[in-house]
């Protein structure tokens, strides 16, 4: 019911290299970030995703398991399961570009190329517009979520809704509020990873 989004705007890909080559230098630390407003976590785990990649092709590279995959789709798909072990996994890969010509905001960094993908060193000249970019999204399905709704039933539990007429005036009956807290409190339950049970349960406790 509920999904944390995660971008790389642009995705972190240097100038002439594939996305094996990229997705390998990132097998501890994703290449996206969390554009939630849920506090982020070191362990990589998730019930289920959906991530679209854009403007990435698969160029021949020397051997290794995700370059030999036949196609950008399976090499996405093959790095997600393994990042990402039984998880619920789809992935999505569009050969075009994002465009970012006027009047898309020119704040990139001066290593990107007018393709968007990164350069090495700074170039000696003053260098062109940024005309499109790769990009990698997700939607995910994972316990950080847990941290977001039970801090959000935590900030609505201490409203004093007696100074909330005009709200409860609207039709909302107190009795409904309360309903709907405790469904969003079990809710947030929904995302409990095994490893943060015990201390979602003394959480529980402590209310």
């Amino acid at each position: 019911q509920v999904v944390a989004a995660w971008a790389s705007v642009p995705f972190p890909a240097l100038r002439g290299s594939s996305l094996p080559d990229t997705l390998c230098t990132y097998q501890q630390d994703m290449p996206w970030k969390l554009l939630s407003s849920c506090r982020e976590q070191k362990v990589s785990c998730c019930f289920a995703q959906s991530v679209v990649l854009r403007g990435i092709g698969k160029e021949r590279q020397p051997p290794s398991p995700l370059h030999a995959c036949g196609s950008t789709e399976q090499v996405l798909q093959r790095y997600l399961h393994a990042v990402f072990p039984g998880a619920f996994s789809t992935s999505h890969v569009l050969q075009q570009p994002c465009s970012t010509l006027p009047p898309y905001p020119q704040f990139f960094s001066p290593l990107l190329t007018r393709q968007g993908f990164l350069l090495d060193t700074p170039p000696d000249y003053s260098s062109a517009a940024v005309e499109s970019i790769p990009i990698l999204a997700a939607l995910q399905s994972s316990p950080v979520l847990h941290t977001l709704l039970c801090g959000l039933y935590k900030d609505l539990r201490k409203l004093n809704t007696r100074r909330w007429q005009s709200f409860f005036a609207a039709g909302v009956e107190q009795d409904d509020f309360q309903e709907a807290l405790e469904q969003l409190r079990t809710l947030s339950q929904c995302y409990v990873a095994g490893f943060e049970a015990d201390e979602s349960e003394d959480e529980a406790d402590s209310d």
